[in-house]
């Protein structure tokens, strides 16, 4: 395993209450997973490099695609690798799969950006910390 190889972030059971008239998972429901998936893979990519652990917060989620339905039942795993680092902020990639008779199936992929804040200031730092 390399330092950028991808990270279960997160695993969820889609339930009845997230889903939308039709049927199926509400959008909207996959892309909060998205985020708090995104925020956990960064902060895991920070401590791998042994930097300080920062206070991340989310200044863009882009690219989303939705490729397949999720639907109840669903056991969604949200995967994430590194795809930038810059000075102050870090770029996520999402991937969305759940395993449907012993196949993993890509639902849904975006890329989140954070940016490391100081929180007295809330202002931008480096996110190497220091």
């Amino acid at each position: 395993m390399t330092i950028d190889d991808r990270y279960l972030a997160l695993k969820a059971v889609m339930m009845p209450r997230d889903t939308n008239p039709h049927g199926t998972i509400f959008g909207g429901v996959l892309l909060s997973y998205i985020d708090q998936a995104a925020a956990v893979g960064a902060h895991h990519a920070l401590r791998v490099r042994d930097w300080e652990d920062q206070p991340l917060v989310t200044v863009a989620m882009k690219s989303v695609e939705f490729h397949q339905p999720v639907y109840v039942g669903d056991v969604v795993s949200f995967l994430t690798r590194v795809v930038r680092i810059g000075t102050t902020s870090i770029t996520m990639h999402v991937q969305v799969e759940a395993d449907r008779d012993e196949t993993p199936v890509n639902l849904t992929e975006a890329e989140v950006v954070y940016v490391a804040v100081d929180l007295e200031t809330r202002r931008p730092k480096s996110i190497r910390g220091g």
